[in-house]
């Protein structure tokens, strides 16, 4: 073998190149080390907040807590709106992982109705904070709390929560004033703070509870809870807890309420009566009523259904709403229109026929006494509720005079502060006539509003107002239901409040049309005479408001006409009349004679001036008075 092909292996050179690489793959995987601790360092100490906080995300949850409701009283301490705690079945959608086979499980533990299920199918589709229970069957039985209560361990999702709901003692006769709450809605939750309603099951809808849903809401709280695996609350980390919402303090007399609800008997109709002195409302009757209770919780589709279709329409606010002719109750103001504007006095005489014609081959306007009150004067025309008076003094003034100074009445306007929901009514004027119908005012239509009856229309809180405003002597009020928050007086943002004085030209006008409406009762001829004999005077006038229109000489016959048919009986009054201290307005729908609401409004003055109710009032007398 020749020297050339011979192998050498040069040992320096491979040992060389192996520490090179030895030396490489050090440097490589110290870099890896490096990359890694700086990775290590990067998570667990600079972005340490964040990764905690995401931790903290899949085991600590926050919860809304929703405040105690505030409580709303009458004027002597009388609860007309409580809370009381139940139990209700909820789920937390997110920690239920097969829905189908919940409602298997729980349908055969406790009867759950289809119309839960889907109300609860509907809520859960709404807004709501992750993981925010939901309630299933709200008021369960003590059996039904049993039965859940021995599964619940296999029931994912599922727990019994002891929760406050409101109710409402007293029921139908207060419905319309204090209102109810009901369940939440999307459409609802538009008109609220969405996160401080989060667990909130109610809220308020109509009345009181509407109205000052805000104050009565309080502040909701907020727990951090840690969870397990399986969603189930472990321990409480924090706890801030809810503000309960403010108690409401009325001016409604609780006693005085439910005693005029019971005085209207089976009759629909209003009364409403007011403090003069602070524009309080003491009663706001509307009849027929509701259980409000039945809609705290979801009122079922038969109930409503009931209570909708009803001819006597229970949820209508005849208070609030409802509109009337006034009626013979409007003639004191139209009796101080005309004094104001120079077209009448106290003096002069004026021979009541039978009727009354613009033309002398005109129309007969009757009057409700067919054979005429002779010679009369003002105030005679008050005391005998003279309408031929009333006609040709609407005639001499015309519908514009009688516009201005009746809204200064708060006839035609909306003047309620802290409800919602009034009707403005209908004070007419040439310009609403020619909106309207495209006519121009007629001298017949002035004639029909100076009795109360044509185009005019007013709402039994308007009435009972602008009586409280004759009673106070033209001190107005915008009438109000509320007198305390907690311990604070009500104070209205600036601009409402409503208190002005009506001042006449001849401010003894007052003092005479007290004294004129005084012997509406005292005199032997008044229209209301049968509630003397009483120990404190009393002022008031009576009124007929037409149903329909009768024919130039056609007689009205009540035997003759449906119920329906009937005129409404309305009835305005004050006491004592020297120094008025309640003003009312009742009306009975198609209650033909004023007695009716004249012996009402007697009883309720004696009631509400001497402590003077049946026994079985007792139950509602409250405190006394502060």
């Amino acid at each position: 073998m020749s020297r050339r092909h011979q192998n050498f292996r040069n040992y320096r050179q491979e040992q060389q190149l192996t520490q090179r690489r030895v030396l490489a793959s050090a440097v490589f995987v110290l870099l890896l080390a490096v990359v890694l601790m700086a990775r290590l360092f990067y998570l667990q100490v600079i972005e340490h907040k964040l990764y905690q906080t995401k931790a903290d995300d899949n085991r600590v949850m926050l919860v809304t807590e929703p405040p105690p409701r505030g409580l709303i009283y009458d004027r002597n301490g009388v609860v007309l709106a409580d809370n009381r705690p139940i139990h209700s079945l909820t789920v937390i959608p997110e920690r239920v992982t097969d829905f189908p086979q919940l409602k298997q499980m729980l349908s055969g533990i406790i009867d759950i109705s289809d119309s839960e299920w889907e109300d609860f199918e509907d809520r859960r589709k709404e807004y709501r904070r992750p993981y925010q229970s939901l309630t299933l069957k709200s008021q369960l039985t003590d059996e039904e709390w049993a039965r859940v209560s021995v599964d619940l361990y296999k029931l994912d999702g599922v727990q019994v929560e002891a929760q406050l709901t409101r109710y409402y003692p007293f029921g139908e006769a207060f419905a319309h004033a204090i209102g109810y709450v009901g369940r939440i809605t999307s459409k609802d939750l538009e008109r609220v703070d969405k996160e401080a309603y989060q667990g909130a099951l109610f809220i308020g809808k109509t009345g009181v509870e509407g109205f000052y849903e805000k104050t009565l809401f309080g502040e909701a709280g907020l727990s951090k809870v840690e969870v397990n695996a399986r969603g189930r609350i472990m321990s409480e980390l924090e706890r801030q807890n809810p503000t309960p919402g403010k108690d409401l303090h009325l001016y409604l007399d609780a006693r005085l309420q439910q005693y005029a609800y019971d005085l209207l008997g089976d009759y629909t109709g209003s009364v409403v009566a007011i403090d003069p002195t602070t524009g309080g409302i003491l009663v706001l009757v509307s009849k027929p009523g509701y259980n409000p209770n039945l809609f705290v919780r979801g009122i079922s589709v038969k109930d409503y259904t009931a209570l909708r279709t009803s001819k006597k329409l229970p949820l209508f606010n005849r208070a609030l709403r409802g509109g009337y002719p006034p009626a013979s109750t409007i003639k004191p103001f139209m009796a101080l229109a005309g004094l104001e504007y120079g077209f009448a006095s106290w003096t002069e005489r004026y021979f009541a026929k039978g009727y009354y014609q613009i033309n002398p081959d005109g129309r007969r306007y009757r009057d409700w006494k067919r054979t005429g009150h002779g010679w009369i004067n003002l105030e005679r025309s008050i005391i005998e509720s003279v309408d031929t008076y009333y006609y040709q003094l609407a005639n001499k003034m015309g519908i514009t005079p009688i516009h201005n100074f009746l809204t200064r009445f708060g006839f035609g306007q909306s003047n309620l502060l802290d409800l919602n929901g009034e009707s403005n009514g209908l004070l007419p004027s040439n310009e609403w006539k020619k909106a309207k119908y495209k006519e121009p005012w007629y001298p017949g239509d002035s004639v029909n509003v100076g009795i109360g009856q044509g185009f005019m229309v007013a709402t039994p809180l308007q009435i009972a107002s602008a009586t409280s405003a004759l009673a106070s002597k033209g001190h107005y009020f915008y009438p109000r239901m509320t007198r305390l928050i907690g311990e604070q007086p009500v104070e209205f943002e600036s601009g409402l409040g409503g208190e002005h004085d009506i001042v006449l030209k001849d401010q003894r006008n007052w003092d005479r049309m007290r004294d004129a409406m005084r012997k509406v009762i005292t005199d032997s001829h008044g229209t209301a005479r049968r509630l003397q004999g009483t120990d404190y005077d009393i002022a008031g006038k009576t009124g007929t408001g037409q149903v329909f229109s009768l024919q130039e000489d056609e007689e009205y016959d009540s035997e003759k006409l449906a119920k329906r048919l009937h005129d409404h009986a309305l009835f305005i009054g004050f006491a004592p009349a020297q120094n008025p201290k309640i003003s009312v307005f009742a009306i009975f729908e198609n209650g033909g004679s004023s007695s009716k609401p004249a012996d009402l409004t007697r009883q309720l003055f004696d009631a509400y001036l001497h402590d003077d109710y049946p026994d079985r009032y007792d139950y509602l007398k409250g405190k006394q008075n502060d």
